[in-house]
């Protein structure tokens, strides 16, 4: 619940609406979830409020830890019953988190693990936040950006990501600047839009994959409904509307698009965009036969700067625990379909 709704449900109660705020900020500034430590509330407040809400906690299933570079993944089990991934990363100025936004996925891209396990339903605002809050608290580490790359489209699920960024930098509250935070979209055009006129100030990361329509529809099913070219539209109007650079993802797929023609026609896809493209070598899913090179990633950038375009190779972290996001929750549910037990 964002203040004013926790304003006006005491104002229904008979409350005076400064309690608002204090019960506010014990939720996201202390972190506080349990209404009989609230102190300064009254004892009898506090009663009504466990009577009529409840706060939603996750529980951590499963945690691993890089060896190599500190990265952290989190297996969620959410209050009924199903999970969700989160990924703590360690930068030099400072420490970034990775959300999902839905359990599961419905967009089916190939070489994603997290359509495999299908899609169950979209997370709550509470349930994206609480990822952030509780991998602070079994970190002892202040996040200072959030990624929502994790499982499920977050366009997708729209309303409860924007009232979940609204919470996120409430200065009330957490109060994190938007300019931290990068939402990735597979490309639902028409929200691109909408998120422009809302001007967050958060960098729009949008999976391309390739630049041609025939192959992107091959591996991306999304296109089929909104091709590159209106994608590409949007993403000049998210520019001009809020002048916040987009960042192109390009998993980098050898056979797939990985090629020389494919570096160019990408290359006359995003002429005179302000923009940067960040090839990644692609996820090894044991469901899928992707694979790539590590030097056709660095000759495909190389290639790009040749054409003007300003690409980088993403940094990969976290490859001893498998910190790609999807497989954490497969095997679960692959564990509880099977009769194993949870710890």
């Amino acid at each position: 619940m964002s203040l004013d709704e926790i304003e006006a449900e005491l104002v229904l109660m008979g409350e005076k609406k400064f309690r608002a705020k204090q019960i506010f900020q014990w939720l996201h500034c202390k972190r506080i979830f349990d209404f009989d430590e609230m102190t300064d509330i009254s004892i009898q407040l506090r009663k009504r409020l466990k009577e009529k809400f409840c706060t939603k906690r996750l529980f951590i299933a499963k945690r691993l830890a890089s060896s190599i570079d500190n990265t952290v993944k989190y297996l969620y089990r959410l209050s009924d019953g199903n999970y969700v991934e989160t990924v703590l990363m360690e930068y030099s100025y400072g420490h970034s988190i990775c959300v999902s936004t839905q359990v599961g996925c419905k967009m089916g891209c190939r070489f994603c693990a997290s359509a495999i396990a299908g899609f169950v339903r979209n997370l709550e605002p509470s349930e994206i936040l609480m990822q952030i809050y509780e991998t602070e608290r079994d970190s002892g580490l202040r996040v200072s950006g959030v990624v929502l790359m994790g499982i499920g489209e977050p366009l997708d699920n729209y309303d409860n990501v924007t009232k979940f960024l609204r919470l996120l930098s409430d200065k009330n509250g957490n109060d994190l600047s938007l300019r931290h935070v990068s939402l990735s979209t597979c490309g639902i055009v028409p929200r691109i839009y909408d998120l422009a006129e809302l001007h967050f100030g958060l960098t729009l990361s949008v999976s391309l994959h390739c630049a041609d329509n025939d192959k992107r529809s091959e591996i991306m099913p999304v296109n089929l409904t909104y091709n590159m070219n209106s994608l590409i539209e949007a993403c000049r109007y998210y520019f001009e509307r809020t002048g916040r650079r987009v960042t192109f993802e390009y998993a980098v797929i050898d056979n797939v698009n990985s090629s020389d023609a494919d570096a160019d026609r990408l290359a006359d896809l995003l002429r005179g965009m302000n923009c940067h493209v960040n090839l990644i070598p692609v996820n090894t899913v044991k469901e899928r036969n992707y694979r790539t090179a590590r030097a056709g990633v660095e000759d495909f950038a190389k290639r790009l700067g040749k054409r003007g375009i300003n690409a980088t190779v993403r940094r990969t972290l976290g490859s001893d625990i498998e910190a790609a996001c999807g497989q954490l929750r497969r095997d679960a549910i692959d564990h509880s379909t099977n009769g194993g037990a949870d710890n």
